[in-house]
């Protein structure tokens, strides 16, 4: 957790440089607290600080997101991940990258990769998209449609809502549905910095897991 505070530190000091050079670069810091961790319907921790650094130049990106439980007996997660953008249209695109996701407290170092392809747009003033995601080592594809919509409530509150939906389908084993929503109220501190607070809900159709959780999100973004 420290060196993942330090790392963070640093490139939100780099970003400070870059922008007062007036330079194409971008860095966004996200330093969030979940009550729970869970990923595509499934639970994989009790509350956890998930802080994440992402940078970008023009349609390239790339990031580190890391989920770091409160509780010492679970495992942590770091997840490594680049993409490119394309635009196809005044406002839609396609996303093309992987994640490398590395589990360093396993007694092997589990880790895994997982390319992806997705085409995101408006619609009527709702963000929408949908993504195929390869994760290659058990060779398992999964679907999302995710939707959002965004309510002003003042020039610095918002107040954002999403869903999504998808199908997790192994070449071994059971496939399964997920779903989830959430709604979050987001305050503009300033032109570089944002608070925000939210409850999300999400679920599954696998009959051996308890699904139905319901957790908390807070955190502050901020960006160069």
């Amino acid at each position: 957790m420290k060196k993942t505070a330090l790392l963070i530190a640093a490139l939100a000091a780099t970003a400070g440089s870059l922008s007062a050079q007036d330079t194409p670069y971008s860095i966004t810091v996200d330093f969030p607290y979940v009550s729970d961790y869970v990923f595509r319907g499934i639970k994989y921790a009790d509350e956890s600080i998930q802080p994440s650094v992402e940078f970008a130049a023009g349609d390239f990106y790339a990031g580190v997101w890391t989920s770091q439980p409160v509780l010492k007996s679970q495992l942590n997660e770091f997840d490594f991940y680049a993409g490119y953008g394309f635009a196809l249209s005044d406002t839609w695109s396609l996303d093309v990258g992987a994640t490398y996701y590395y589990y360093p407290e396993t007694p092997s170092g589990d880790e895994q990769t997982e390319p992806y392809v997705g085409i995101s747009g408006d619609i009527s003033g709702f963000s929408t998209s949908f993504y195929v995601y390869y994760e290659t080592e058990f060779e398992v594809f999964t679907y999302q449609g995710s939707v959002g919509y965004s309510v002003p409530v003042s020039d610095k509150l918002s107040f954002d809502l999403a869903a999504d939906l998808g199908y997790v389908d192994p070449d071994a084993g059971e496939a399964y549905t997920y779903y989830d929503a959430s709604a979050t109220f987001t305050y503009s501190v300033n032109d570089t910095a944002s608070l925000y607070a939210g409850v999300t809900w999400a679920d599954n159709d696998i009959d051996l897991d308890e699904g139905d959780y319901f957790f908390l999100t807070t955190g502050v973004t901020i960006g160069f």
